[in-house]
C-alpha cells in the first residue's frame, strides 16, 4: 500500500504478520499495558512465537511504528480440555505447545497501545484472528479472558454472578464487555488460570467463538481477498443544517450504525452536505456552491477519521472543489487503513453548467481497496456506458454511483442505466441518493431517491437481478452482502459472458 496523494491523516494503518524487529515496540507496549503482570514478553519467547506460527502473530502499524497486536497458537483442544491453565497451554510463552494439526485456534494475547484505544484496533484484530480461524478451517477460537473489573466487585458477588452481570450489560468489564461484543460466548469460569491477576481475583472465563465455515481442510494465509464483500448504502435525508458540527453528528450517526453491520464500505450520496448552501442562498447558485466547496477539505477529513475509527471505507457521496478557476464535483475514497483517493465526475448535466458553472474531470481510474477493485461514477457518469467498460476491462467487481436527482424520472435514468451497467460489466452497482426537500437552497430543493444494489442476471443471482432496494423517499440504510465467486463463476461459466464475448476482432474501446 502507498499513501495516497495528498493525504494530510495522520495515520496510516496496516495489519500484517509481526517480524522479529518489532520487539521493541511490543514490548513498549506491553510494558505500558501490563504493569502489573510482568510487562512483555521477551526477545526470546516473542521470536519464538514468529518462529513456530507466523500466521498467528499479527500486528498493526501506523506510519511504521507498531501500535497493537495479537498472539495465537494452534492446538488440539481435546488434550488441554476445560480447566488448563494459562502458562501451561501458552508453553511459557514459547508456543512450544503449537501443533500444526491442531483443530482451534487459541488466543495467547491482544494489546493495544494506550494512544490507540479510540480506533477499534482490538476489533480489527479479533477479525483477523477470525479470518486466520476460517482461512486455515479450524472449529473454533478460544480464548481465556481475564476480568479486571471483578476486584471491584469480589466482595458483594461471586465471580460467576459478575460474570452473568456482565452478559446482561448490568456492569462493564474492560476485557469480557468487548470480548462479548465481538461474538465470543462464555463457555466456563475458571479459577487459577493466571493466579497472580490480582485485578481478576484469579478467575478468568473461558470463551469460544465458533466457525460456522468449519467444513473440509482449505488452508490459507491472513491477508487474502475476502470472497464476500458487506456493503452499505446511506438514503440521505437532506434537513437545515446549522453548522459543519451537525453536519459531521449525521455523518458520524451512519457510519457507525452501517459499521456496526461490520460492513466493509458504506456509500454517501453525491452533495449530500448540500444543506450547507443555505447560509449562501442569497448570493446565488454559483456563489453559493463555491462557498460550499469551502468546506470540502474539513469534511473529507473528518471523514478521513470516521473511516479510520470504524474501521469502514468510506466513499463520501461527492462534494463540490473549487481552485479559484474550476468548479469540479469530486468523490473522495476515504480507506480505512487510512489513506484516501478521489474520483471527479466526467459529465456534467446541463442544469449543472447553467446554475454552477460546472466543469468535468478527465479520467476514471479503479481504486484498489482490502476487497478487491473497485470503480466509482458520480450520477450521470453511469448514463455513459463507455466509462464502466473501460473500468471492468481493469478488473472491477463493484461500482458505486452516488447520485442527487430531484424526480423521479430523473431517478429512473439513473437506475435503468446503473442495471444495465451490472448486466453488461457483469459486476455489482450500489447506487444512493437523498430524499426530502432544502428549503432556501436554490437549484437543490426537491430530491427523490430509492437507492439499491444491482447483479447481473444469471441463475447465480437474485431472479430480477437486483440484490436490495429501500423504500423509495425514506431516510434509511441498505446493507448487502455481495459474493465475489459468484462473479468470477458468471465470468467464465454463466449462461452469457458479456465481456469474454466481444468481438476484439471488430471493435475496441480506448481512452484518448
Amino acid at each position: 500500500m502507498t499513501q495516497s496523494e495528498g493525504n494530510t491523516e495522520s495515520h496510516r494503518l496496516i495489519l500484517r504478520q509481526s517480524q522479529p524487529d518489532d520487539y521493541d515496540d511490543v514490548a513498549e507496549i506491553m510494558e505500558a499495558v501490563y504493569p502489573g503482570l510482568d510487562g512483555a514478553w521477551t526477545r526470546e519467547q516473542f521470536e519464538s512465537q514468529i518462529a513456530r506460527f507466523p500466521e498467528g502473530q499479527i500486528c498493526i502499524e501506523d506510519n511504521g511504528k507498531v501500535v497493537a497486536a495479537a498472539i495465537s497458537l494452534m492446538v488440539k483442544y481435546s488434550r488441554w480440555g476445560q480447566d488448563h491453565k494459562y502458562w501451561d497451554i501458552v508453553g511459557n510463552g514459547y508456543l512450544t505447545t503449537h501443533d500444526p494439526k491442531g483443530d482451534v485456534l487459541y488466543g495467547v494475547d491482544v494489546f493495544v497501545h494506550p494512544d490507540y484505544r479510540a480506533l477499534r484496533l482490538g476489533r480489527r484484530l479479533y477479525d483477523a484472528r477470525k479470518e486466520l480461524c476460517e482461512n486455515l478451517n479450524l472449529r473454533s477460537i478460544v480464548v481465556g479472558g481475564r476480568i479486571p473489573g471483578y476486584h471491584r466487585h469480589a466482595d458483594e458477588m461471586t465471580a460467576a454472578q459478575y460474570v452473568a452481570k456482565v452478559k446482561a450489560s448490568e456492569l462493564v468489564d474492560p476485557i469480557l464487555t468487548f470480548q462479548l461484543a465481538n461474538d465470543f460466548q462464555v463457555r466456563r469460569i475458571v479459577r487459577g488460570y493466571l493466579p497472580d491477576d490480582e485485578q481478576s481475583a484469579g478467575y478468568a472465563t473461558l470463551l469460544e467463538w465458533i466457525n460456522i465455515h468449519f467444513e473440509e481442510d482449505t488452508p490459507g494465509m491472513i491477508g487474502g481477498r475476502p470472497s464476500d464483500v458487506r456493503v452499505g448504502a446511506v438514503q440521505w435525508q437532506m434537513r437545515p443544517t446549522r453548522s459543519l458540527d451537525d453536519l459531521y453528528t449525521q455523518i458520524e450517526y451512519f457510519v457507525d450504525a452501517v459499521s456496526g453491520y461490520q460492513a466493509d464500505v458504506v456509500l454517501f450520496p453525491e452533495f449530500f452536505n448540500g444543506p450547507l448552501m443555505a447560509s449562501y442562498n442569497d448570493e446565488g447558485p454559483a456563489e453559493a456552491v463555491r462557498q460550499l466547496a469551502d468546506y470540502t477539505d474539513a469534511i473529507r477529513d473528518r471523514m478521513q477519521q470516521f473511516a479510520v475509527s470504524y474501521n469502514i471505507n468510506i466513499i463520501a457521496g461527492s462534494m463540490p472543489e473549487y481552485d479559484g478557476e474550476r468548479l469540479r464535483n469530486v468523490c473522495y475514497l476515504l480507506r480505512r487503513d487510512g489513506t484516501w483517493d478521489r474520483q471527479y465526475k466526467v459529465h456534467v448535466t446541463p442544469d449543472e453548467v447553467s446554475y454552477w458553472g460546472l466543469k468535468g474531470g478527465d479520467k476514471v481510474k479503479i481504486f484498489e481497496t482490502d476487497v478487491g477493485k473497485v470503480g466509482i461514477l458520480i450520477c450521470y457518469d453511469v448514463e455513459f456506458p463507455e466509462l464502466p467498460r473501460l473500468l471492468a476491462e481493469e478488473g472491477m467487481n463493484i461500482l458505486f454511483v452516488p447520485y442527487w436527482v430531484d424526480t423521479k424520472n430523473a431517478y429512473l435514468r439513473v437506475r435503468r442505466c446503473a442495471q444495465a451497467r451490472a448486466i453488461e460489466n457483469e459486476c455489482y452497482v450500489v447506487i444512493t441518493g437523498s430524499v426530502g426537500n432544502l428549503p432556501r437552497v436554490d437549484n437543490m430543493d426537491m430530491q427523490y431517491s430509492q437507492a439499491a444494489v444491482f447483479t447481473p442476471s444469471d441463475f447465480a443471482f437474485p431472479h430480477d437481478a437486483i440484490a436490495h432496494e429501500a423504500t423509495a423517499n425514506t431516510e434509511t440504510m441498505l446493507i448487502a452482502d455481495l459474493d465475489l465467486d459468484n462473479l468470477r463463476e458468471i465470468r467464465s461459466h454463466g449462461s452469457v459472458r458479456n465481456l469474454k464475448d466481444r468481438r476484439l476482432d471488430l471493435y475496441e474501446l480506448k481512452w484518448k
